[in-house]
């Protein structure tokens, strides 16, 4: 197997990296540092003195220790084992142990950027080509915060990160694993199906049926990958108009995928105070519901499903994004072993 071979099938399994992905909902960090596996990696999350969210390799230059078994110092964390601190850009402050170490002066853990949204936690995981991260850019329904609310729900699922994605961009899903849900329960059951491009990505619809059902899914590529969708809401839960769902699939490792999907609503003031009672009291549970249902069908998925597909036209929008994921796995793989090839020379 040649390098960029190697490469691309570990970036492809799990996560692509040069873009920002989110981690954490923001409820979970507070002052004790929190540590998290997602792509593979060991990270370590604290908010510094002042409430900003910092975020490192989840490893003690000294010894490899768990920095997030340690003690938020403020703007630094100090390692359980022997107390040496390292601060927010990953470099050893202090080492309490020994005067004038020369840790303080040389080593350094690797520090990711940050970016806290929409009650989320975002990290940039850049490869040694890209180290600096580009705009973080999400749909209106997440940035025009005077015309749309929303609420965001995480859920974790033992599955590759690509089927929560196939998943999600396979609207015809829905008349039938959630054909008893309280939106979904409505319109045909079978659909033509059609791709039409977008500035940022492309929209996967059926033909002939829209605000019905799960009748349309946009796949976004804006420094993130986000998935849009919308689905019918029933008058007596409050506003009118369509319910609209952010999604994320984040990977964690090769095996288990954190999903992020912000509930969007477009109402304001005593109209978005009386949709999120409405949500918080009434539709949580059926919307978890829904999950649930998804998850269970993914974890329980014939081995290596894929491997043995026939998949048909209600499919296209799953495999374009497939498509998309491959290429952009193998440019960044590609990139990679060829600047490689200098230092093995």
């Amino acid at each position: 197997m040649t390098a960029a071979q190697a490469h691309f099938e570990r970036i492809l399994d799990i996560g692509l990296r040069n873009v920002w992905h989110p981690v954490l909902p923001s409820w979970r960090v507070h002052d004790a540092p929190v540590g998290i596996t997602r792509l593979g990696e060991n990270i370590v999350v604290w908010r510094d003195k002042d409430g900003t969210v910092r975020a490192l390799e989840d490893r003690c230059p000294h010894r490899g220790a768990r920095l997030s078994m340690g003690w938020n110092l403020g703007d630094r964390v100090a390692c359980w084992y022997h107390g040496v601190e390292v601060d927010g850009r990953g470099a050893v402050v202090n080492v309490p142990a020994v005067d004038n170490c020369p840790m303080e002066r040389e080593c350094k853990v690797r520090a990711y950027p940050v970016q806290e949204s929409n009650g989320a936690i975002f990290l940039y995981f850049g490869d040694a080509l890209h180290p600096e991260p580009p705009k973080l850019e999400l749909p209106e329904q997440l940035t025009d915060e005077a015309r749309w609310g929303h609420m965001l729900c995480t859920s974790f699922w033992k599955v590759n990160y690509r089927y929560a994605i196939d998943n999600v961009m396979d609207p015809m899903h829905g008349a039938y694993l959630h054909a008893v849900s309280h939106s979904m329960a409505f319109g045909d059951k079978q659909a033509e199906m059609r791709a039409r491009k977008t500035p940022t990505g492309f929209i996967f619809e059926k033909v002939g049926q829209q605000g019905v059902n799960f009748d349309w899914v946009e796949w976004g590529a804006t420094g993130n990958y986000w998935m849009r969708l919308s689905i019918p809401y029933r008058k007596q839960y409050g506003p009118g108009g369509p319910f609209f769902i952010v999604g994320h699939a984040t990977p964690v490792d090769a095996h288990n995928t954190l999903v992020f999907f912000w509930r969007c609503r477009q109402a304001q003031g005593w109209q978005r105070d009386v949709w999120k009672f409405f949500y918080k009291n009434r539709l949580e549970g059926l919307h978890w519901d829904v999950l649930e249902q998804d998850r269970i069908v993914l974890e329980n998925m014939a081995p290596d499903a894929r491997s043995h597909e026939f998949l048909y036209q209600h499919d296209t929008g799953m495999t374009r994004v497939r498509r998309i994921l491959e290429q952009e796995a193998r440019a960044q793989a590609e990139a990679l072993a060829a600047s490689e090839e200098p230092q093995a020379a």
